[in-house]
């Protein structure tokens, strides 16, 4: 209990530290955000526009009187209005964010079905014909951009084939059938190169746990190849390969930008890039931060991930 409690503490510090970091961040930057935000084309704002927008979001205000005022609002699940429509940033957000965890969930999935299984044959028999193939359509999955597997595919199944939409999105709730096959291919484009890593991770960590001690007395002992495989190899040989998992999977959260745009899919990477395009101060600011509340969310659930595979964890 005192360990998860000192995890839970660590997270909640972590999340206040990069709360406090991006409030910083983008208000100590060179220059007014406000000037920058109502320059176009090289011409320079009314002074009493500028004047206007700053007491709009609080910047006449000294800064620890922002800051104070910042965290409160966010405490309050409160994180400003857009400067495109005026609508609660929160909202937009909100509305967003599931499709783009659907998203990477989903090639985490395909990640996790098609990389360990893989791992484990392919280290079952190292330098046999599985292990090589392997390797090297892991290498070209790690080597190919994550845009250019998306565009090959559209190219493939969208244009040549015509199995599957180009891209789109379409809710659950109105059409489940349409909106799996819209979030098949967005989701492969991501899964491919994840697969790959998961792959490697996994067959590098059962050569390694292989090769241990414990392993050794069990197979001198007479204890079954399979058993042996289940109950000592394969269990902490998954460690290494939960945190790649979990630290990618938090890495794509900013990371499908090419992939929605590829399929024109209107998740959470897709809003960043709008907020940023229209220098939308408080939407670029709330994107963020979600985000990386999310990442450090992830490694949370990394830890007590390991803990559950490793109980030794908890006493470290």
């Amino acid at each position: 209990m005192i360990w998860f409690l000192r995890r839970i503490g660590t997270a909640i510090l972590l999340i206040w530290v990069v709360a406090s970091i991006v409030f910083l961040a983008i208000r100590l930057v060179p220059g007014d955000p406000a000037e920058l935000l109502l320059s176009q084309g090289g011409v320079a704002p009314d002074p009493a526009t500028v004047a206007e927008l700053r007491e709009q979001l609080g910047l006449d205000r000294p800064l620890p009187v922002q800051y104070v005022e910042r965290f409160r609002l966010m405490a309050q699940g409160d994180l400003g209005r857009s400067l495109q429509d005026n609508a609660p940033i929160a909202g937009e957000i909100a509305r967003r964010l599931p499709r783009t965890l659907e998203l990477i969930l989903a090639a985490a999935l395909f990640a996790v079905v098609v990389g360990i299984p893989t791992g484990v044959l392919a280290a079952n028999r190292p330098g046999g014909w599985l292990d090589r193939w392997a390797l090297l359509q892991s290498s070209v999955g790690l080597a190919v951009p994550v845009f250019v597997i998306g565009t090959v595919l559209v190219l493939v199944f969208a244009q040549t084939l015509r199995w599957v939409p180009a891209g789109g999105y379409v809710p659950l709730a109105r059409d489940p059938g349409r909106h799996l096959l819209l979030l098949a291919m967005p989701s492969l484009a991501i899964g491919i190169g994840l697969a790959a890593t998961v792959f490697r991770m996994t067959r590098a960590s059962m050569l390694d746990v292989t090769q241990r001690d414990f392993v050794r007395t069990a197979r001198a002992k007479g204890v079954g190849p399979r058993r042996i495989l289940v109950r000592h190899v394969l269990r902490n040989a998954l460690m290494p390969v939960v945190t790649v998992l979990a630290l990618h999977m938090g890495t794509l959260l900013g990371g499908t930008v090419l992939v929605e745009y590829v399929f024109n899919y209107p998740g959470l990477s897709g809003l960043l890039v709008e907020a940023v395009n229209a220098r939308d101060y408080p939407a670029v600011e709330g994107v963020v931060l979600v985000i990386s509340v999310l990442f450090v969310l992830l490694n949370l659930l990394v830890d007590l991930i390991y803990a559950a595979l490793d109980p030794r964890v908890r006493h470290a």
